[in-house]
């Protein structure tokens, strides 16, 4: 669901009814940061600071960025530092604290099991946002967009605040290198007595073949796996075949896409399938195929409780009543070179005249890539920021065309638009999956919004037990 969409609020909602609820763990940093530039409206991360184990460091982010009744609508945001392979003291603190309020106040108020969600992608904030959840007692971590083979080793390692390392990386002369990431709890936090509690660590896959990797080659254990098809929102993996379009211009799927459920069944783990999977008849598809349970996101995206803009879930769901809207596959919008889902709305980046007029920044940073210079140094460079930094880095000009910055535009659907120096107020690039029309599955006659309590009632009525 993007930065902040599945956020706190929404996921404490769903594991109240006994079902997993699931935060995003996007660019955490930045959405805390902005929430207190807000004003902390409820008090909520302060109340989460308070329970943060070392006062000092919590203080102190709260004295970087809080402002009281909120900034002024015609002030920028504060900027949280740019994540590289050697982070400030500074950011590894703020992205501790971030994941660990996101979580704490996500299983506040009850005692069911919640969950968080990062990409492999975006690498370099990934070992301290890990410890930051542990801290707060995250009880799941899934992860996808990639191979996350050494997250399971990490999360033993961080059991008892020790040092751990993530390989990122790093383009060279147009091969893949890796530089070696380190993560030291002792240098952020001091000596914490008490271990941390493990959580279950879920990937998030598209294939069998990752399914045996993880299960066997992973440097710890692996609880279960996410099965996600191509219908799903947000990124996708690629189609493995031919890299066809068709003739609206979106990726072809075909026969080698399609995941052999039998090999995974053979490892004797539990697996939730993801992708189109939002309606009664699906669920009960998937479990009749032996999966555990389904992994729902656009129905809860577009819900009251969600970090989603009221007035963006508004006007989608009166569109999809008559039929004036849908999503597309975008094969160039995202950084990552992966294909991305995007709703198509006026005013926001999926339309062509707004995506032209919108300035190439790159302020936020989370999909840069790292590679080496000719100084042999670590650089970092983005296909959406502007073409002529992108070529003087070594880029090549047609991985910029059509590449939209993610990191402004799913911040901006979250309320959160950065005022760029240049007067131009970011706007908003919104995912869901394919099948966007269900949602109007969960709307009672006559009403532009419905509850996560809705989704879940409607999808698997049986299952809703509110165990608080």
């Amino acid at each position: 669901m993007g930065a902040g969409v599945s956020n706190w609020t929404l996921a404490n909602a769903v594991s109240r009814l006994g079902q997993l609820g699931v935060v995003s763990g996007t660019a955490l940093d930045a959405v805390v940061a902005r929430r207190l530039q807000d004003g902390d409206p409820g008090g909520h991360i302060k109340d989460a600071l308070d329970h943060f184990p070392i006062p000092d460091i919590a203080q102190r982010i709260y004295n970087r960025f809080f402002v009281k009744d909120g900034r002024a609508p015609h002030e920028p945001y504060k900027l949280s530092p740019v994540h590289s392979v050697k982070p400030s003291r500074f950011l590894q603190e703020l992205t501790v604290v971030a994941n660990f309020v996101e979580v704490f106040l996500a299983k506040r108020g009850h005692h069911n099991p919640v969950g968080i969600n990062y990409l492999e992608k975006i690498q370099m904030p990934n070992l301290a946002s890990i410890y930051g959840a542990m801290l707060a007692g995250v009880d799941y971590i899934l992860m996808g967009a990639g191979i996350p083979r050494e997250i399971p080793g990490i999360l033993d390692k961080f059991m008892h605040h020790e040092e751990a390392s993530l390989k990122i990386d790093v383009k060279d002369d147009e091969e893949v290198g890796y530089f070696s990431m380190t993560f030291n709890p002792t240098e952020i936090m001091g000596k914490l007595k008490d271990s941390l509690k493990r959580p279950k660590f879920i990937p998030i896959i598209s294939s069998a073949i990752l399914a045996i990797t993880m299960a066997k080659r992973a440097t710890g254990s692996v609880e279960g796996f996410i099965i996600e098809g191509p219908s799903a929102g947000g990124h996708n993996a690629p189609p493995r075949g031919a890299k066809d379009l068709d003739e609206n211009g979106e990726p072809i799927w075909g026969e080698k896409d399609e995941v052999d459920l039998e090999k995974i069944k053979q490892f004797g783990l539990p697996f939730w399938l993801a992708g189109s999977f939002g309606t009664p008849e699906k669920v009960q598809e998937a479990l009749a195929l032996g999966a555990t349970g389904v992994q729902i996101g656009t129905p809860f995206a577009f819900c009251q409780e969600s970090g989603l803009r009221d007035d963006i879930k508004h006007w989608v769901i009166r569109k999809l009543a008559s039929g004036e809207v849908s999503t597309f596959t975008d094969p160039k919008a995202s950084p990552t070179g992966f294909p991305f889902k995007v709703v198509q709305i006026e005013g926001t980046l999926s339309d062509e005249g707004e995506y032209d007029a919108r300035p190439r920044i790159c302020d936020a940073g989370y999909l840069r890539s790292p590679y080496k210079g000719e100084d042999g140094q670590i650089h970092y460079r983005c296909p959406s920021e502007p073409q002529e930094d992108y070529l003087r880095k070594g880029g090549h000009i047609e991985d910029t065309y059509g590449r939209k910055c993610l990191c402004n535009g799913l911040l901006a659907n979250i309320g959160m638009s950065q005022l760029q120096r240049t007067g131009y107020l970011e706007k908003p690039l919104i995912t869901a999956g394919k099948n966007l029309s269900v949602i109007l599955n969960f709307l009672h006659e006559g009403q532009l919004t419905y509850s996560a309590a809705d989704v879940i009632e409607t999808l698997c009525p049986q299952l809703v037990t509110a165990r608080v």
